[in-house]
C-alpha cells in the first residue's frame, strides 16, 4: 500500500511536470510568434487539465495579440477561478479595460494582484508592464516604474531586463533599452529576442545596414526564428523610404522576408492579417488583393477582410468595389474604424467622381469624398501627410477642383511634412480654377483662403519670390489691385535680389552699372537692362507682367508712374503689345 501511495505520487508529479512543459513549449511558441501551434498546445492541455489557469491566461493573452477580445475575454474569465492564473487572468481582464479606454477599472484590477505579491514574485509585475505596453494607448513610463520594482526582486532575471529593454525602447530610451537588452542576453543566452532587439534598436536609429548585419547575427543562432525575418522586411521597408534610391531593391527584399516570416510562424487567419497590414506599408495592392481573396476562403463573415479589399480595389482602380467594401466594413455591426478607413473611401469616392471624358467633375461625389477625409483627419492628422501625393496627380491632370479640395484638407494639418508645399498648391489650384473668369463667377471665399495660404507660405519662406507672384495674381483676380501691385512689387524685389547673387556668382559686376538697383530704398528706374538681357530672358515674362499690371494699376492715378513701368516693360519686351497700347493711350 505504502509502494502504492508512493508510486501515485511520482504519476501525480510527473504529470504536473508534463503540463508545465507544455506550458514552457506553448510559451516557446509564442516568443516565434507561432500563435496558432501554441494555441493548440495550450487547448490541448486545457482540455486534460480544465483548472489550469496560466494555460487559460496565455491563451487569453494570444487572443488579445491577434485583437479577437471576445475569445480573450471568455479564457481570462475561465483563469479567475483556478488557483494558479486567477492573479495573471485579473491582470488580463484589466488588459481588456486599459483596451476599452477603462484605466480606473483597469488600475483596480492591478492593484488587487499588486496587493496579494511576496517579495520575490516577479511574473504578475512582468504582465502588468506588458498590458501597460501592449495597448492602443501605451503607457510606457508606467511599465517602467513597476519593471524596476521587479528588477529591484530579482536583479538578475532575463525576463525583466527583457521586459525593461521593451519599455524604454518604448519610451524612446535608447540608451537604457540597450543596456537592458544586452544585459538580458548575457544572463541568458538562450533569450534571442533580447539580441535580436540590438538590431531593433539600430533599426530605429536609421541605421539599416548595421541592423541588418545584426539580424545575421541572430539567423547564425537559430536560422528559423520567424521574428527576425519580420524584422528584416519592416527594416528593409523603412530603409526604401528613407533612401529613394534603394526603393526597388529594398521594397523586393522587404516582400521577400515577410514571405519568409508566414512560412516560420503560420498562415491562419490573423498572421495573413499581419501580412495584409504589411502589404499596405508596402503599397503592393495586387498581392494586398490575393491575400484579401485567401482570407475571404478561410473566413467569409471577418469584417477586416472588408478593410483590405476596399483598400486593394481602390488602389487597383476598381473605385465602385472599394466603395462598397469599405462602406460596409465602416457601417456593420462594431467595427474598430480607423483613419485609413475613411481616408479611402473618401478617395474612392473623389475617384469616382471624375467622368469618363477625365475632364467632367461630379461636385456632389466630391464633395461627399471630401466630407469622408474630414473624418479621416478627425481621427489622426498625420493622415494628411499623404494628401500631397494625390492631390498633385489630380493637379497634373487639370483636375484642379479636385485637387484644390485635397490640398485645402491637407494644410489642415500645421505639422504635416509638406504643409508648405500643400499651402502653394492649394493656392495655385483654387487661382487656376478661378483666373480668366468673370468677377461674378469667382469663388470669393476660395480665393481668399488661397490668399491666406500663401502669407502662410511667404511668412514661413519670405525670400520664395514665387509666392509673391502668386499672391499678386490672387489679388487680381479677387480685384484687390493694391494689395495685388504691392505684392507685384515684392515679386520684383526678391527676384532681382535673386538674380544679382546668381550674377555674382558667376563674376559679373553688377555694382558700377546698378544691374540691380537698389531695392531696398525701392529706386527701380537705374536699372541697366540692355546689358544682362540673356540673364533676364527666363524672368522676362512674369517681370513684364509685375510692370504691366502695376502699371494699369496706376493709369488711373498716377499717369506718370505708369507711363514708367511700361517703359520698363518696352526695356525688356520691345514688341510688349500691352504695353505700346496701354502708352499710346495714356498720351
Amino acid at each position: 500500500m505504502k509502494n502504492f501511495k508512493i508510486l501515485s505520487l511520482v504519476f501525480i508529479t510527473s504529470i504536473a511536470a508534463g503540463y508545465a512543459q507544455d506550458i514552457d513549449q506553448a510559451k516557446k511558441a509564442m516568443d516565434a510568434e507561432q500563435y496558432e501551434k501554441a494555441k493548440v498546445m495550450l487547448k490541448n492541455n486545457l482540455q486534460a487539465k480544465p483548472d489550469n489557469g496560466k494555460a487559460a491566461f496565455l491563451l487569453g493573452n494570444i487572443y488579445l495579440k491577434q485583437n479577437i477580445e471576445d475569445s480573450a475575454k471568455i479564457f481570462f474569465q475561465r483563469g479567475l477561478s483556478t488557483s494558479d492564473g486567477a492573479k495573471l487572468s485579473t491582470i488580463g481582464l484589466g488588459h481588456i479595460d486599459l483596451e476599452n479606454g477603462n484605466n480606473v477599472a483597469a488600475q483596480a484590477k492591478f492593484d488587487q494582484v499588486l496587493a496579494q505579491l511576496k517579495k520575490r514574485d516577479i511574473e504578475e509585475y512582468l504582465y502588468i508592464a506588458q498590458a501597460y505596453m501592449s495597448n492602443s494607448k501605451p503607457d510606457y513610463k508606467a511599465a517602467i516604474n513597476l519593471l524596476l520594482k521587479a528588477q529591484t526582486a530579482n536583479p538578475n532575471d532575463a525576463s525583466v531586463k527583457l521586459f525593461l529593454g521593451d519599455a524604454y525602447y518604448g519610451d524612446r530610451s535608447q540608451n537604457e533599452a540597450y543596456v537592458s537588452y544586452r544585459d538580458a542576453y548575457a544572463i541568458d543566452n538562450t533569450m534571442i529576442r533580447a539580441k535580436m532587439q540590438l538590431g531593433v534598436l539600430l533599426k530605429g536609429a536609421k541605421a539599416y545596414e548595421e541592423a541588418v548585419k545584426a539580424y545575421d547575427e541572430v539567423l547564425a543562432l537559430n536560422p528559423n526564428y520567424g521574428p527576425v525575418f519580420r524584422e528584416l522586411a519592416e527594416t528593409y521597408y523603412l530603409w526604401a523610404n528613407n533612401k529613394p534610391s534603394t526603393y526597388s531593391a529594398n521594397i523586393s527584399k522587404a516582400l521577400s522576408n515577410y514571405e519568409k516570416y508566414l512560412s516560420l510562424t503560420d498562415y491562419s487567419l490573423p498572421s495573413r492579417m499581419r501580412h495584409a497590414d504589411f502589404l499596405i506599408l508596402a503599397k503592393d495592392f495586387k498581392a494586398l488583393e490575393a491575400e484579401a481573396n485567401e482570407m475571404k476562403k478561410l473566413d467569409k463573415v471577418n469584417p477586416r477582410i472588408l478593410r483590405y479589399l476596399g483598400y486593394s480595389a481602390y488602389q487597383n482602380g476598381n473605385y465602385d468595389s472599394a466603395i462598397s467594401a469599405l462602406t460596409e466594413y465602416i457601417t456593420k455591426g462594431t467595427n474598430k474604424v480607423i483613419a485609413a478607413d475613411y481616408y479611402n473611401l473618401g478617395l474612392a469616392k473623389i475617384a469616382k467622381s471624375v467622368a469618363a471624358d477625365g475632364k467632367t467633375v461630379d461636385a456632389t461625389a466630391l464633395s461627399m469624398g471630401t466630407a469622408d477625409i474630414k473624418k479621416s483627419l478627425e481621427i489622426d492628422l498625420v493622415i494628411a501627410n499623404g494628401i500631397n501625393e494625390v492631390a498633385k496627380k489630380y493637379f497634373t491632370q487639370k483636375l484642379y477642383s479636385i485637387a484644390s479640395a485635397l490640398f485645402e484638407l491637407a494644410i489642415t494639418n500645421p505639422d504635416s511634412k509638406n504643409y508648405l508645399e500643400d499651402n502653394v498648391y492649394f493656392g495655385l489650384s483654387v487661382l487656376t480654377e478661378n483666373r480668366g473668369k468673370e468677377f461674378k463667377e469667382v469663388n470669393m471665399i476660395a480665393l481668399q483662403n488661397a490668399d491666406k495660404a500663401m502669407d502662410t507660405v511667404i511668412t514661413a519662406t519670405p525670400n520664395y519670390q514665387e509666392a509673391y507672384l502668386y499672391k499678386a495674381r490672387i489679388n487680381s483676380t479677387m480685384e484687390k489691385d493694391d494689395v495685388m501691385a504691392a505684392t507685384y512689387e515684392k515679386y520684383l524685389e526678391y527676384a532681382f535680389a535673386k538674380l544679382k547673387i546668381e550674377l555674382e556668382k558667376v563674376n559679373v559686376d553688377v555694382t558700377n552699372n546698378k544691374f540691380i538697383p537698389d531695392l531696398y530704398k525701392n529706386t527701380l528706374k537705374d536699372f541697366n537692362y540692355s546689358i544682362y538681357k540673356d540673364e533676364l530672358n527666363r524672368l522676362k515674362p512674369k517681370v513684364t507682367e509685375a510692370y504691366n499690371s502695376i502699371a494699369a494699376f496706376y493709369a488711373n492715378t498716377d499717369k506718370v508712374k505708369a507711363k514708367e513701368y511700361f517703359a520698363k516693360t518696352l526695356e525688356i519686351d520691345p514688341t510688349n503689345t500691352y504695353a505700346t497700347e496701354s502708352l499710346m493711350k495714356l498720351k
